[in-house]
């Protein structure tokens, strides 16, 4: 071993002493995490993170509830602190409200009869849920388990046509994470699924597969290069990008990094996934159109999910506004039209 490589061995090291092999939110670091490197980007992380805490306590003032203006949204693009996270995903996605004019109804789903198939199906994917998270061990002082479980077996029978299906144990595993309350929890599963990602979950998932040829659609437009490669090579978008959707990028990138891009999805709604997949592609286009076969773009897309770009979460989220150029709504719901009316024709 070289001097160089020795010293660097050291200093990611001594960094892994001073930061911890578990991360805040309870999530074990890899071995192969570059210790050195994150605590050299969250050093200048952190300085922002007490800049918008300030800003967000003058903003706020020990106020409970806000209305969504120009501001707001500005200040949401720029990060919401993790001590106001919960108040802010509460009220932007409509989830407060439903809390309010609905007391009782979370104990209720609880207590009512309950569906021993769709609680069959929750128990079987309960330990699966973050393996590497210490909160979701049964060794934990604050096991979230059994908060995971209720939070699934009320949202499936609040909403028996979608029920219960993969994906939706690491979305109610987030929330509990942050909000660290279960009805609270629950009622933000209400607003994703039932109202800003709807069909999402159901049993035909026909809103994912519709985002997923929308994507193709913007990819087309947006780079050109990148979609002719897909092309040649025969390449479905559901198989490089259903996993960035379904998960709401939970597991394919860092977790700060999740957690400013859900800050938006909760405000702004569902546009924000397509802003942050546009992102990834359109800025490493020339790395995806070097592939020459699937298994090469597969790895391509694998590996764009990884490193710095991603992992300097302030500036990543400052290029998902910049990079991609407009992307309205109205644009979404024509493009969701096309690709819907497609899916159906083909599935006739």
């Amino acid at each position: 071993m070289d001097k160089k490589t020795y010293r660097a061995k050291v200093d990611n090291n001594q960094a892994k002493e001073r930061i911890g092999s578990v991360d805040p939110y309870g999530f074990e670091r890899p071995e192969q995490f570059d210790y050195s490197s994150y605590e050299e980007i969250m050093s200048q992380y952190l300085s922002v993170l007490t800049r918008r805490s300030i800003k967000w306590s003058k903003l706020l003032k020990g106020k409970n509830r806000v209305q969504k203006n120009v501001k707001l949204k500005r200040y949401v693009r720029k990060g919401i602190p993790n001590e106001h996270r919960t108040l802010i995903w509460m009220m932007a996605s409509g989830a407060q409200d439903q809390l309010e004019r609905n007391p009782g109804h979370y104990q209720s789903l609880l207590s009512g009869q309950q569906d021993p198939k769709l609680i069959e199906t929750i128990t079987t994917d309960l330990n699966r849920t973050f393996p590497d998270n210490v909160n979701f061990r049964k060794t934990s002082d604050q096991c979230l388990l059994k908060s995971l479980y209720n939070v699934l077996r009320a949202y499936g029978h609040h909403n028996p046509a979608v029920g219960y299906c993969q994906g939706m144990n690491f979305i109610a595993g987030y929330l509990l994470i942050i909000t660290k309350d279960e009805e609270k929890s629950f009622w933000l599963m209400d607003a994703l699924l039932g109202r800003i990602l709807p069909d999402y979950y159901s049993p035909a998932m026909m809103g994912l597969k519709t985002d997923q040829e929308v994507l193709g659609e913007l990819v087309r437009l947006k780079a050109p290069g990148v979609w002719k490669t897909m092309m040649d090579n025969g390449v479905m978008w559901t198989l490089v990008v259903s996993r960035w959707f379904i998960c709401l990028y939970i597991d394919v990138l860092p977790v700060e990094t999740v957690l400013r891009i859900w800050d938006c999805l909760f405000y702004e709604g569902s546009k924000i996934l397509f802003r942050v997949a546009l992102t990834l592609i359109q800025c490493h286009a020339a790395q995806i159109q070097q592939a020459q076969s699937l298994p090469d773009i597969c790895q391509a897309f694998k590996e764009i999910t990884h490193g710095p770009f991603v992992e300097e979460c302030h500036i990543f989220m400052q290029k998902i506004f910049t990079e991609t150029g407009s992307l309205s709504m109205a644009t979404l719901t024509k493009l969701r039209a096309k690709c819907r009316d497609q899916l159906t024709e083909e599935k006739s």
